[in-house]
């Protein structure tokens, strides 16, 4: 019982507030936003609901809101996610994965299910035509709306300059040395880490590799080769009873991720984020997986296949690159988001006290830092809940594009409890950022809109810079918060 109930905790009812998307100008109903359709129930146009009823405890807001992720599971496992083959036929399934990958060309087979090309465009054409209504901010030149995952200012990528060649330069000695200072190369990581030398410092600032040069490459194949032995010994159980419910959310979920990035709908990435997440749920059975989780392998991934890819990483063909490689990023992505989870688990535990705790704790600092803002959703009965519980279970990626997401882990990762502590400083200055839009929203429903729906999508190094100046500025001006939110 209790495992149906930690399976079943997070559905959700689609016909709060919280889920609806703004359509400004428009006269029809709100849209999903995810399949970009009119929302069940949806009020009429013209109608503001203004009054909500506060849920009383954390579980009632679980059971009526869909801020984290997306909405209609039921209906979608239905009409629009078919189970995997397996599932249906109880058909045997390969143990080998990289084996049923020569095949991959010629269709389904072996407990995989390969969508169509024409039904992926679709999908990303009803993605990109309701993103297009946030362009309507014009103060920077615009960047693709499937946007460059290379780093960049919204302005495109100047040549480098002498400080940043400098910058490079010092990394380099830094990682080259026989004992790398992990101090230093925080310090020197807070602003942003070069692309060329990402990936060896994320490794070494995750805690996967050791700072010592002569083992990297021992650790390395060592870490590698477990990871590859849990594939072999636990990834054919995804169909066994007790692990089938588990596989099949995963599955869901994966075409989810970065819907507007060609990378993420090939059937090879989507299959190796499905081993990832499989065997990280299956070792960590006090959360197990959780929706949400799925988003932080992306950094992990992109990072580490940019060591083999110099430009356009978003429309890379994965299966171009020998498939020794493919395993390594495979590997290390695995490792390091297990990293990165050790030390926010308690965000995916079942009620997920963690985000509790963070929420509470970004609604005391707001109160603090902004009066006018607390008051302002005081007053039009908008719960911080309501738009931060994502902020915190997804670490801003759903509010962020990921060429961003990716600068601010440089950061997360210098911090220290960067991906916690540090965290909440951001998410305050994330919203503060807003004031003026904020305070001009006079009622529930808009208010909460645009907390959903706030228009980055033109971001780049420049405005992340100044989001985490801004944070580290509230970190030690209010560094006195109470030692129970710091988790």
């Amino acid at each position: 019982m209790a495992t149906d109930n930690r399976i079943h905790f997070w559905r959700r009812n689609p016909k709060v507030p919280g889920s609806l998307q703004p359509v400004y100008g428009a006269q029809h109903p709100p849209l999903d936003p995810r399949r970009h359709r009119p929302l069940k129930d949806a009020p009429k146009a013209g109608s503001v609901n203004t009054k909500s009823k506060k849920p009383s405890t954390f579980h009632e807001f679980a059971r009526s809101t869909n801020d984290a992720w997306d909405i209609d599971d039921e209906e979608d496992d239905e009409d629009t996610e078919p189970l995997p083959h397996s599932l249906d036929r109880q058909e045997p399934i390969s143990t080998n994965p990289y084996q049923d990958r020569l095949d991959i060309e010629s269709g389904p087979a072996n407990g995989r299910v390969v969508k169509s090309s024409s039904d992926a465009q679709l999908n990303v054409n009803a993605a990109r035509n309701t993103l297009q209504k946030q362009q309507s901010l014009p103060v920077r030149p615009v960047i693709p709306l499937v946007a460059r995952i290379s780093d960049q200012n919204a302005s495109g990528a100047p040549p480098m300059t002498v400080r940043e060649k400098t910058r490079l330069d010092k990394f380099k000695q830094l990682l080259a040395s026989p004992n790398t200072d992990l101090e230093e190369l925080r310090k020197h990581s807070w602003s942003g880490i070069p692309r060329e030398v990402r990936p060896v410092t994320w490794r070494l600032l995750s805690g996967y590799l050791p700072a010592n040069r002569e083992r990297r490459d021992l650790v390395l194949q060592r870490k590698r080769e477990e990871y590859f032995g849990f594939i072999e010994q636990y990834y054919h159980s995804r169909t066994d009873e007790n692990h089938r419910d588990t596989y099949r959310q995963i599955h869901i979920d994966i075409p989810r991720t970065n819907p507007l990035i060609p990378l993420f709908q090939q059937p090879l990435v989507q299959e190796v984020f499905e081993r990832i997440l499989f065997i990280w749920a299956i070792r960590h059975p006090a959360s197990g997986y959780v929706q949400g989780i799925n988003d932080l392998v992306t950094p992990f991934f992109v990072v580490f296949l940019s060591e083999f890819v110099e430009e356009d990483v978003e429309n890379f063909e994965m299966a171009s690159l020998p498939l020794d490689t493919q395993r390594n990023i495979e590997a290390d992505s695995f490792w390091c988001m297990s990293k990165l989870l050790d030390g926010i688990q308690d965000n995916y535990t079942f009620a997920q006290p963690g985000i509790q705790i963070k929420v509470k704790a970004l609604e005391e600092l707001v109160s603090r830092i902004d009066e006018d803002v607390h008051v302002h959703f005081q007053k039009c009965e908008v719960e911080y809940l309501q738009f931060a519980f994502r902020w915190m279970n997804n670490l801003l990626m759903r509010e962020l594009p990921l060429r961003c997401t990716i600068r601010l882990w440089d950061t997360y990762q210098a911090e220290s409890e960067g991906f916690s502590h540090f965290h909440l400083y951001v998410c305050a200055a994330f919203l503060i950022k807003w004031r003026k839009e904020i305070l001009s929203m006079v009622d529930f429903q808009s208010l909460l809109m645009l907390l959903q729906n706030l228009p980055t999508i033109h971001w780049g190094n420049e405005e992340v810079g100044l989001l985490l100046a801004e944070a580290y500025r509230l970190k030690y001006m209010f560094a006195d918060a109470p030692s129970h939110y710091k988790r």
